[in-house]
């Protein structure tokens, strides 16, 4: 079916949830988890991404529960296991047992989660600027949390998430914007995160010893210039993984698919093509 929105992808039921996906590309599954910022989309974190992605793998980009244009049902008490269970049935929904998950910032720490409560259901791992070790909330982060509807603070986004912010452009800003403030988008997203935001970080964390025990082979990816994430997250995150290596961007923010795009996707295709598809312990 075509749609004028790109945004707007194929349709599945999860759990009585339409949720709002995009299915590109043949081989081994790939689950991409978008990032929390207003106004994302699983279209807007991963369009870059989907075309050279999908030429190996079949690449799929759900919108979370509560983002983007999957239907956000009334009284949903909006947290880390709410969403797990959606992308968990998501995965039912289309019949796929096993798939490769890469996550971004907040899609990061519920990869960690779906790597660590089903282990079995994840071959290859990848966390971009992931949250899911405790920090102490930047003000980037919070600002990006706490956003307030209005161009001149969709602007200051564009500037927190990137290095440079003229390489994204004020069109993106607009973009982003209007998406922000669709009818409900903007009250669902204000439930998720509310003051104070650093509640919001350890609730997203997951216990050291739980990480630690994550069998996967694992690559961890970060810029150097984040705002919104420290790379000590990601350090962190080293740490404990046995199975990890990591990859930092110089001359990059938060948005490191964006700005690093294509060297971005050659090192998560080479990594995942590297997978013999048997994850062990």
């Amino acid at each position: 079916m075509t749609q004028s929105n790109e945004e707007i992808g194929l349709t599945v039921d999860v759990g009585g949830v339409a949720t709002n996906y995009h299915d590109r590309g043949d081989g081994p599954p790939v689950l991409l988890v978008h990032g929390s910022g207003p106004g994302v989309s699983a279209w807007a974190n991963w369009r870059t991404v989907l075309p050279e992605l999908s030429r190996h793998h079949r690449a799929l980009a759900p919108d979370v529960l509560g983002f983007g244009y999957t239907q956000r049902p009334r009284d949903v008490a909006y947290g880390p296991d709410v969403w797990l269970d959606h992308l968990l049935g998501f995965l039912d929904a289309l019949g796929l047992a096993r798939v490769s998950v890469v996550g971004n910032s907040f899609g990061g720490a519920l990869a960690l989660r779906l790597a660590a409560k089903a282990p079995e259901r994840v071959d290859r791992l990848v966390l971009m600027g992931s949250v899911g070790v405790p920090f102490e909330i930047t003000p980037g982060l919070d600002a990006v949390w706490g956003f307030q509807p209005s161009l001149e603070a969709m602007r200051d986004l564009m500037a927190v998430f990137t290095h440079d912010a003229a390489s994204v452009g004020d069109d993106l800003a607009r973009l982003r914007l209007a998406a922000a403030t669709r009818p409900g988008v903007h009250e669902a997203y204000a439930t998720m995160f509310p003051a104070p935001r650093q509640r919001g970080v350890d609730g997203l964390a997951l216990p050291d010893e739980v990480i630690a025990g994550i069998p996967h082979e694992t690559l961890v990816v970060h810029g150097r210039d984040d705002r919104v994430i420290p790379l000590a997250t990601s350090l962190r995150l080293l740490e404990l993984i046995d199975r990890s290596q990591l990859h930092v961007f110089a001359r990059c923010g938060h948005w490191v698919q964006i700005e690093q795009g294509p060297r971005f996707t050659r090192l998560v295709g080479d990594f995942l093509r590297e997978g013999s598809g048997a994850a062990t312990r």
